[in-house]
């Protein structure tokens, strides 16, 4: 494999499993009358059929800018014509990313589909919520992270229903990182194909100094206990009740020209759940005391999305006790 790579930012390593068929020039067994190696003096792969070697492409770029490489096969002598990877990869220098995302690989194979004279690089700005059954809360998480050294970031996310964002709104310190949940709880059958959300983010300054300003967003709040109006004669004190609220966001003002948009995209499929059970009565053949009897029946999942269910012993008197049992039918 020869790679082609004229900013050297490309890089390829084997698999630990293809290091057992990777041979070099000191493997090769030479010929005793012309005293010449049978294989070009470099290392090489010998493959026999049915084989196969694995590498790992390694992008490192210098710079924040658009790169392009190459890796050619060399069978034998001869490079092949019809083995030829294209290697793309664009180098960005942000100050604020978001992490732990993934790639859209329907949206990224059609793309592909198309005879473009530009390949794009990979985004990886995807969440793949996959099946999710109608009403309940499904999650992802993910991360947004400030990578300067002085500057404050505001974030706000700009989502409708039903996906929420947790912390919606929130600061980040220099250097800092955060975590972001996705929650999506629909009540009817929906999907989503690449929802964009988009993210407002702008560099801020506190009124106060930002080392005397603690970390902030709109999960944080305060719990105290306050005297209700409400008194008993009985009571000897008057009862309190618990009050919940929201810490204020820090006083700060916006940077000007320093507003900026995220964005993500959000696929899922909102379904709901059903099955098909043919079997209404099982009958055990007769059993003697203290042995074992065994039948079985089917259950499909006919529906769109994972199964959830359990069994519980039915009980004629009330105080028999429930035996719950558990498990996840996907298809």
């Amino acid at each position: 494999l020869q790679l082609e790579d004229e900013q050297s930012v490309f890089f390829l390593k084997a698999r630990p499993s293809t290091l057992e068929v990777l041979h070099t020039e000191n493997d090769v067994e030479e010929d005793s009358t012309e005293n010449v190696s049978k294989h070009p003096k470099k290392p090489f792969l010998l493959l026999h059929r049915g084989q196969s070697a694995k590498f790992d492409v390694i992008f490192k770029p210098t710079l924040a800018q658009r790169l392009e490489g190459k890796i050619r096969v060399l069978v034998g002598d001869i490079y092949s014509k019809k083995t030829q990877i294209e290697l793309v990869g664009e180098g960005h220098e942000d100050e604020f990313t978001l992490d732990g995302l993934e790639e859209d690989t329907k949206e990224r194979n059609a793309k592909s589909s198309l005879k473009k004279d530009i390949i794009d690089a990979v985004r990886v700005n995807h969440i793949q919520f996959g099946d999710c059954p109608v009403r309940k809360h499904c999650r992802r998480t993910f991360t947004v992270t400030n990578h300067t050294c002085t500057k404050v970031m505001r974030f706000e996310w700009e989502a409708d229903s039903p996906f929420k964002f947790s912390p919606k709104v929130g600061h980040l310190h220099p250097g800092c990182t955060k975590s972001i949940t996705v929650t999506l709880k629909s009540d009817v059958p929906a999907t989503f194909r690449r929802h964009l959300v988009k993210c407002k983010v702008a560099e801020i300054n506190f009124e106060l100094p930002q080392n005397s300003v603690k970390d902030w967003d709109d999960r944080m709040c305060t719990v105290t206990w306050q005297d209700t109006t409400r008194k008993d004669p009985e009571d000897r004190w008057p009862k309190k009740e618990r009050v919940v609220e929201t810490v204020p966001e820090p006083a700060h003002t916006v940077v000007e020209e320093s507003s900026r948009e995220a964005e993500v995209y959000l696929s899922a499929l909102v379904a709901y759940t059903e099955f098909k059970l043919n079997t209404l009565v099982v009958q055990l053949k007769d059993t003697l005391p203290f042995q074992t009897s065994r039948a079985t029946f089917r259950m499909h999942n006919t529906g769109k999305v994972a199964l959830e269910y359990s069994w519980e012993e039915a009980a004629d008197s009330e105080k028999a006790v429930k035996k719950p049992y558990s498990k996840t039918l996907m298809c």
